[in-house]
């Protein structure tokens, strides 16, 4: 027999919609998303990075969240796309790391590859696979946290 306190239940309150949330993130969330790619692709030349613009479009994923419900936004952004986005940026970032070591260079040596403006667009595709992966993880969390854990008598 299990003791059953209903004080200690956790209480579930609904979901209310704000017409003048939803319809300022409609309008905002492109902006944010822009923004974030734009800190994350010149973090090599100005203030940012990939870890910074990943936080922003973390954010965004989560100011949705929070204007059109948890559930329909994490059903929109699956878990296979956190792990596919922060694979992708983990592999983005091992083959323009590893690649120069292929072709007799160093570790994240850009101009190994041969081409004029290689450092440039090395140091581009390591903030938006460093982007990819800040972005998934923070998400990630975020919806596991939602989630909630439950705990079951008997469970250690």
């Amino acid at each position: 027999m299990s003791n059953h306190n209903p004080e200690t239940e956790r209480v579930e309150r609904p979901y209310t919609e704000s017409s003048v949330i939803m319809t300022t993130v409609r309008v905002v969330a492109p902006f944010v998303f822009t923004y974030g790619l734009f800190v994350m692709f010149h973090g090599a030349s100005s203030s940012g990075g990939g870890f910074q613009g990943g936080a922003i479009v973390a954010a965004m994923v989560l100011m949705l969240a929070f204007a059109f419900g948890i559930e329909p936004t994490q059903r929109w952004f699956k878990n296979t796309a956190i792990v596919l986005l922060a694979t992708g940026g983990v592999l983005a970032f091992l083959f323009i790391g590893v690649g120069p070591l292929l072709l007799d260079g160093t570790f994240l040596e850009y101009s190994a590859y041969g081409f004029k403006k290689a450092p440039k667009y090395g140091i581009e595709g390591v903030e938006l696979g460093i982007g990819a992966i800040v972005a998934s993880v923070i998400s990630g969390l975020f919806f596991a946290i939602a989630r909630g854990f439950e705990y079951t008598e008997g469970q250690q």
